[in-house]
């Protein structure tokens, strides 16, 4: 059987304009496991609430980080396909769970290009309901429906995987060399809590204190929090990172429900009030650089910083389109094509 990947990342408005952003939110906050809660509340929350006020906000921050070439997420994703295809002997597609480039058109890809059997991978090192889950889903639904003889198989979360860890530290070590730093942070989204807990397949071990993550559990293959603090134990591992030379934090925020702390924004704050002059930030849950990562902390965090009395602050990149990224991928997709 003819073998292909479909990469998949988040997506990205057509455009920076408030009607292209407006239509991209509101595929996005109507999924089901971005914002839980039933239809017809989800339905006034977002159409009635949300669409009219968040949009033209929204795009004027789009515009703010929009390449020449288009989106960064698009314009990145597509350079890594690019690069994995240059090294693999099988079809390579990119998709996006939100927006124009459907994981539908990119199932459709391989199948004119004879493919059987699909690859699916999500571009996401943790597990969560909003990313992996809703990509699984939406693909599964897409294959039952227009292709039905098509055998899909998924990449799952490779958050603790020591050779992806050794390539995100190795990124991390070469932006921060001659670097004055004296704190660096994690930065990982955030997601609401009650996500944490419909997502352990324990139904009882996730409390969200300061136990549960550390303590051994079938619940960890799913738990967003879990995964983020081992990445970043694991990393500090690697590079040696002095106790209190670094901290983890939860990003991007939306609504009044409590979502994983702390928060990246008031954790920030906190350093610079606390009389740290030069740091870094880092955002593992994403490997392209997007909107939350160039606006919402090279440029929003940034302020905050400064604002707080601080100097230098040091924004690492994603991942991206690094060659040793590129390597990593090529060589599991490489290893799966083989069985």
């Amino acid at each position: 059987m003819k073998k292909g990947v479909l990469l998949v990342n988040l997506g990205s408005p057509d455009s920076p304009n408030p009607k292209d952003v407006k239509k991209y939110l509101g595929e996005f906050l109507m999924d089901e496991r971005v914002i839980d809660i039933p239809y017809t509340a989800r339905a006034l929350l977002v159409r009635g609430i949300i669409l009219k006020t968040r949009p033209k906000a929204s795009a004027a921050a789009y515009k703010k980080i929009w390449w020449q070439e288009g989106s960064p997420l698009i314009v990145i994703s597509k350079r890594l396909q690019d690069k994995i295809k240059n090294q693999v002997d099988i079809p390579v597609a990119l998709a996006m769970r939100y927006g124009s480039m459907t994981i539908e058109k990119g199932l459709k890809e391989l199948v004119e290009q004879g493919v059987k059997e699909v690859l699916l991978f999500p571009l996401y090192p943790q597990f969560a309901m909003a990313t992996t889950e809703t990509i699984l889903v939406k693909a599964e639904d897409i294959r039952k429906m227009h292709f039905p003889n098509l055998k899909i198989e998924s990449v799952p979360a490779f958050y603790n995987k020591s050779d992806y860890i050794e390539v995100l530290s190795k990124s991390i070590q070469r932006y921060l060399k001659g670097k004055p730093y004296e704190h660096l942070l994690f930065s990982y989204h955030g997601v609401p809590e009650r996500h944490i807990r419909k997502s352990d397949i324990s139904k009882s071990h996730c409390k969200i204190n300061g136990s549960c993550c550390v303590t051994p559990s079938k619940a960890h293959e799913f738990c967003y929090r879990h995964q983020c603090l081992e990445v970043t134990r694991l990393v500090a591992e690697k590079l040696q990172l002095k106790e209190g030379s670094y901290s983890t934090s939860f990003q991007s925020r939306l609504g009044f429900d409590p979502w994983l702390q702390p928060y990246t924004d008031r954790t920030i704050e906190r350093l610079g009030k606390e009389g740290i002059r030069n740091m870094a930030i880092v955002t593992p849950a994403f490997v392209s650089d997007c909107l939350e990562t160039l606006e919402e902390i090279a440029m929003e965090g940034q302020e905050i910083f400064h604002e707080m009395g601080g100097n230098e602050f040091t924004t690492i990149p994603c991942l991206n389109d690094d060659d040793d990224f590129v390597n990593l991928l090529s060589k599991w997709i490489s290893d799966w094509n083989k069985n």
